[in-house]
């Protein structure tokens, strides 16, 4: 896979959009996994440029007042439920533990957005067939 091969995502606070309700904006929120283990809050989203949608959620966990926290994205596949202060994926906390970490400092993301939804076990979202799914929804989507 070469990088022409996906759409560029940008962090939604990168962007130009916006989430006109505050309800709707999910950044901020605990993330839990699929027993309901916290797991870290939402620091951001990554959203496709050309089709406005959000492909990844951007996990914080781990360390104190920022110091040793980690970051990982996390398919917007894995939502299984979105509630007012609470997002819920259909992962295991041990699943998250072991996602590729992100890192600023990546050259090809495309390989590292495969290495992420091979490790989840999603069909990538540049795929044929792909559809996507219910959570979250940036305003204006279907």
């Amino acid at each position: 896979m070469t990088s022409g091969d996906i759409p560029v995502l940008t962090r939604l606070s990168d962007s130009r959009q916006a989430i006109t309700a505050p309800e709707d904006d999910v950044r901020g929120r605990t993330v839990t996994d699929r027993s309901g283990n916290e797991l870290g809050k939402v620091g951001d989203l990554l959203v496709d440029e050309a089709e406005h949608k959000v492909r990844f959620l951007l996990l914080e966990h781990g360390g104190f007042l920022g110091i040793g926290e980690k970051k990982s994205y996390v398919p917007v596949d894995a939502v299984a439920e979105v509630t007012e202060d609470r997002i819920r994926i259909d992962r295991t906390r041990q699943q998250v533990a072991d996602a590729p970490e992100y890192d600023p400092e990546i050259v090809d993301r495309s390989e590292f957005y495969d290495r992420v939804y091979r490790h989840y076990g999603y069909a990538p979202f540049w795929g044929t067939g792909y559809v996507y799914p219910p959570y979250p929804r940036l305003p204006g989507q279907p």
